[in-house]
């Protein structure tokens, strides 16, 4: 059963400039919450100097950050869907500066956990609706406008990692806990006041053949009884479990492989191996989020799935083979990641061609959670390690990786187009049966 809405109304003109405007506010945002996960770090060992609850106890705050931001995504964006982006970026802002005002004055580790809640529901109040809301207006580059809106919070935090590290040096952790978290939240919140959904759905170009895009808008239960929504899921587990794993245990890996401090020269630059690396997965990461995005657009998001999760797989055997070479370790991580980022523009785009723009805010909430449930895998990573060597980790995330990508090509590419056809004739033999009732 489809939703009656089976036709887009035809909107204002693709090319005006008001959707791009859209688009750039919605980075800007994005770029606002990128501090609450990647700017994280900076704080850890000033907490634990001042507080001594020990870095696994706090860093156990981020791991309640992350699933609380991704779980609850489905909820704010049905309130995205019925009530519009602006008042729920508005609550987002209020609730990302209020968790860092928390921070601020967090003397036991109870107070520093509601924040990491506080600061998990204003950023997926923030993320599912910036993305939700360029999936609406760009139906046409839901890769290309998904991409660059996640690349805001892939890449967002480069821009204030410094001056946040001068502010602890100069100030203490908590004052840049207070102003920065102030700051975010006000830029964010003035910003929301100019956010907003099409006024009428816009529809997509003439079917592309590496494109299929529905033209019937598929409700959230109806997504969820899909079996093609699942089979995307499980794919997005496969795939972000073992980025995640690589970017929470990057530093480990170094040092176990004694080439943390060792100096790289590359392109006339000289750092540490881990320094140089984490550096360059920060630029590849928020680079390969809109070229894949931009890829998929032109040639299928499939097929940019393949390559993506192709590469990726790779890379990892890459870094279990020969990532003792300090040299190799930093060229791997860097075009892993690069490869690594794109499942935040490939699988919302996806997602939006496959059911709708309608309800696209709530309908990838629901596959953005995967990244919650990816998250929880990633300490199995440490146990793994302990017991065999990262050279059984790597040897897992090869196997899903290169699973995952031949489940893209063979698996729900097909299924994809079965469903969207499917779906599309049934619903035209329903309105001709209709009108010949009528």
């Amino acid at each position: 059963m489809v939703s009656s809405n089976t036709a887009a109304t035809q909107a204002q003109p693709s090319t005006s400039g008001f959707r791009w405007l859209q688009l750039v506010m919605g980075i800007v945002c994005m770029a606002m919450i990128a501090n609450l996960q990647y700017g994280w770090t900076l704080f850890v060992d000033p907490i634990d100097g001042a507080h001594h609850w020990g870095r696994a106890s706090i860093q156990f705050a981020f791991t309640i950050f992350v699933v609380t931001e991704t779980w609850l995504v489905p909820v704010e964006a049905w309130f995205v869907d019925k009530y519009g982006p602006r008042i729920v970026i508005m609550f987002g802002g209020v609730m990302i500066a209020l968790s860092w005002v928390l921070n601020s004055y967090a003397n036991s580790l109870t107070l520093l956990y509601a924040a990491a809640v506080v600061g998990g529901i204003g950023a997926g109040s923030v993320y599912g609706t910036c993305v939700g809301n360029a999936l609406k207006w760009f139906p046409d580059r839901r890769g290309l406008a998904a991409g660059a809106t996640a690349a805001g919070f892939g890449a967002g935090a480069a821009l204030t990692v410094v001056p946040i590290a001068n502010m602890i040096a100069s100030s203490g952790y908590q004052t840049a806990f207070f102003d920065f978290g102030v700051g975010q939240g006000v830029i964010v919140f003035l910003l929301a006041f100019f956010i907003q959904k099409p006024s009428v759905t816009i529809p997509p170009k003439k079917k592309q053949l590496n494109l299929p895009q529905t033209k019937i808008d598929f409700t959230p239960p109806q997504v969820l009884r899909s079996p093609i929504f699942w089979v995307m899921y499980l794919v997005f587990v496969m795939v972000a479990s073992g980025g995640l794993m690589a970017a929470a245990q990057i530093a480990p890996i170094a040092h176990d492989y004694k080439i943390a401090t060792t100096p790289v020269s590359l392109a006339g630059f000289q750092m540490a191996a881990l320094t140089f690396a984490i550096s360059l997965d920060r630029i590849f990461d928020g680079f390969g989020r809109p070229f894949f995005g931009w890829v998929s657009d032109n040639i299928g998001r499939e097929h940019t799935m393949f390559i993506a999760f192709g590469t990726g797989a790779l890379m990892l055997l890459t870094l279990s083979t020969w990532g003792h070479n300090p040299l190799v370790f930093v060229l791997a991580t860097a075009v892993y990641f690069g490869v690594f980022g794109e499942i935040y523009s490939l699988f919302p785009a996806t997602c939006g061609d496959t059911f709708g723009s309608k309800f696209a805010t709530t309908n990838n909430g629901m596959l953005y959670t995967a990244k919650g449930t990816a998250a929880l895998l990633v300490p199995a990573a440490s146990i793994v390690a302990a017991s065999y060597g990262w050279q059984a980790v790597f040897v897992i995330a090869v196997a899903l990786n290169a699973t995952a990508a031949l489940m893209a090509l063979f698996v729900i590419k097909p299924m994809r187009r079965a469903f969207i056809n499917g779906n599309e004739a049934a619903a035209e033999a329903e309105t001709a049966a209709n009108a010949k009732t009528a």
